[in-house]
């Protein structure tokens, strides 16, 4: 099968602004074309190379037209494979507190090597994600109380499991916060029952 003629059954990639307004038809110049394409999405969002080439591909952009397109869009720094990781990396830890695993998973997903990914993550401090899996902790403790210790034990580390942090890491997390939280209940109580033995005037 010709690439023309799967091209010819692709359907058309997500609406960006401005999309409706290219013209695709025969006559069309790919390049034109291309570079519109990419610069839509890049208004919109900021995106990898691997998405640019997936939305190129979505219009039916021929392979050496759309890489020269992309790699001039590289030279002048439009695409930025380094940048946008890193930017997606303080985002995403800083925003929803993912920790490093999730976030390779991510930024795998969206095409960007491995190589580019481990320099993007060496930004992360480990003084700030055993910062950031203590809050995640500390914001979801409180509406585990009803449960026994075990099954808090697991929920929480469940949430950071879900975030990307290890094993070793949630646990550790969660056992100390679960201490704190037990012993701020035996202090509460024993306030309490020193109030209540406390002679009435």
């Amino acid at each position: 099968m010709t690439r023309g003629a799967s091209h010819t059954r692709r359907r058309p990639g997500p609406a960006e602004p401005g999309d409706a307004t290219l013209d695709l038809g025969p006559g069309a110049d790919p390049e034109s074309v291309a570079r519109t394409i990419v610069l839509n999405k890049l208004a919109a969002q900021p995106r990898s190379r691997h998405e640019l080439a997936q939305a190129l591909d979505a219009k039916a952009v021929p392979d050496e037209v759309a890489a020269a397109v992309l790699d001039r869009f590289e030279e002048v720094g439009l695409v930025d494979d380094g940048a946008f990781a890193a930017a997606w990396v303080r985002s995403r830890h800083s925003g929803r507190g993912l920790a490093r695993r999730a976030l390779t998973h991510e930024l795998r997903g969206k095409g960007v090597p491995d190589e580019v990914i481990d320099a993007s993550l060496d930004q992360l401090d480990p003084a700030d994600e055993w910062a950031a899996a203590r809050r995640l902790v500390e914001r979801r403790l409180a509406s585990t109380r009803r449960f026994d210790r075990t099954t808090r034990a697991r929920r929480l580390a469940g949430l950071l499991a879900r975030k990307g942090y290890p094993t070793a890491m949630a646990m550790q997390v969660v056992r100390a916060a679960l201490d704190a939280d037990a012993e701020a209940d035996a202090n509460a109580d024993a306030l309490a029952d020193v109030d209540t033995a406390a002679p009435v005037d």
